[in-house]
């Protein structure tokens, strides 16, 4: 019995679920601060809030994937959902090296430069953050059966990526939607079935 309950509080210790919503969160934020355009993004001062809270908001997903339910949607999205943290740590990386420019001479420069290496641009700038979303859809498949609403949400919010082009700034929904999606979904109480039974 001691053991049982020492297992218990050491489950609920390990709860990650919050951590990897405010990651959505963060990620929604700093898209709010990438809509503002290049020229404000550089003027942040005394750090670039726009891509350290996406570097953040990704740092913070990476723990709770350990605790998805072992099964197939897993096994292929938590890799997939891997790849676009990578990327997106890496395309950070390159936008601090962006910020820190004094000239936008030498941020144009340094584009083309980049833009010559497709095995940098493709992965870090252009395709490889997507699989940030899709590793998102794949991974809440886990709960379709019993969370359809949240699942949905997530649904959407991927769709905007693809066939959303119209909306300015549309990676502030997906985001937004994704982490209401997830809130949904990792939040909802389980039911007590040993309380049903004495109902």
């Amino acid at each position: 019995m001691k053991k049982i309950e020492s297992t218990a509080m050491t489950n609920n210790l390990i709860n990650y679920k919050p951590l990897f919503v405010l990651g959505l969160l963060f990620e929604s934020l700093g898209q709010i601060l990438l809509a503002q355009g290049n020229g404000f993004v550089y003027s942040l001062q005394p750090i670039d809030f726009a891509h350290w809270s996406l570097l953040l908001g990704v740092a913070f997903l990476i723990p709770q994937l350990g605790q998805f339910p072992k099964s197939v949607f897993t096994f292929i999205g938590a890799p997939i959902l891997l790849i676009g943290i990578v990327s997106i740590i890496g395309m950070c990386i390159l936008d601090f090296i962006w910020w820190s420019q004094t000239t936008q001479e030498i941020r144009n420069e340094f584009a083309g430069h980049l833009s010559q290496f497709p095995s940098i641009w493709k992965p870090f700038i252009t395709t490889g953050p997507g699989f940030t979303n899709i590793g998102l859809l794949i991974l809440s498949l886990n709960y379709f059966k019993t969370e359809k609403v949240g699942v949905g949400l997530i649904i959407i919010a991927t769709l905007l990526i693809y066939f959303g082009s119209f909306i300015p700034s549309r990676l502030i929904y997906v985001y937004l939607i994704s982490a209401i999606g997830y809130a949904i979904i990792l939040f909802k109480k389980p039911i007590d079935e040993h309380q049903n039974q004495q109902i």
